[in-house]
């Protein structure tokens, strides 16, 4: 049994799901993530960004107001979720070492002032606003192998486990779970990662 250092187990959580292909392993994935948290009993809301036509397009007129509070209309449900859950998985393929276009989109639109963050008068640092998170899971997978994705930066890495990270819980706990040179993987592999996420996501239950 893996046993990690969380404190608090999971009760609500949301998995965001970007793919656009209904058969890629990624989906495969997500699969076993949502079936391994239902068994678990944990309360769960599922977003498919690509299936639900999610639109990533940060627009002019969002700019212009991305200092008011609030996110746009055509997004609002989105960002119930995020206020709704404790736990936060998304799964997704990295591509060119970071989030897709899509679920770059949805962190642009959805982590947005009064949402995720709140600037007060005076201030130059963001105040993070959602401390119901305590929980934040990426599971991904990376064409190359890991020594590209060190020398890149990784990225992607960065952006979930610190920038996504400072607006949530100041105890929340990060977990990476990748499969690194996916590419060239055969279904051994494959199904040992497969079983690897249903552990490390079982034991957010415990």
């Amino acid at each position: 049994m893996i046993r990690l250092p969380w404190h608090r187990r999971a009760r609500r959580a949301l998995v965001v799901y970007c793919h656009p292909c209904p058969t890629s392993f990624t989906a495969a994935v997500r699969t076993r993530v949502v079936d391994t948290l239902e068994a678990a009993g944990v309360e769960l809301r599922v977003r498919d960004l690509y299936a639900e036509g999610f639109d990533p397009t940060f627009s002019a007129a969002e700019r212009a107001a991305h200092l008011d509070p609030g996110a746009a209309a055509d997004v609002e449900e989105y960002a119930a979720d995020l206020q709704w859950c404790d736990t936060l998985v998304l799964v997704y393929p990295t591509w060119w070492a970071g989030q897709p276009a899509m679920l770059k989109g949805w962190i642009d639109r959805v982590w947005v002032r009064g949402i995720a963050w709140e600037l007060n008068v005076g201030a130059n640092t963001l105040r993070p606003l959602l401390g119901n998170i305590r929980t934040i899971v990426a599971v991904t997978t990376h064409g190359s192998p890991k020594y590209v994705n060190a020398v890149e930066g990784e990225g992607g890495k960065r952006t979930v486990t610190r920038s996504l990270r400072l607006m949530c819980h100041p105890l929340t706990r990060t977990v990476w779970c990748a499969l690194y040179g996916c590419d060239r993987s055969d279904d051994r592999t494959r199904q040992r990662f497969l079983e690897r996420v249903g552990e490390r996501v079982g034991a957010l239950a415990r």
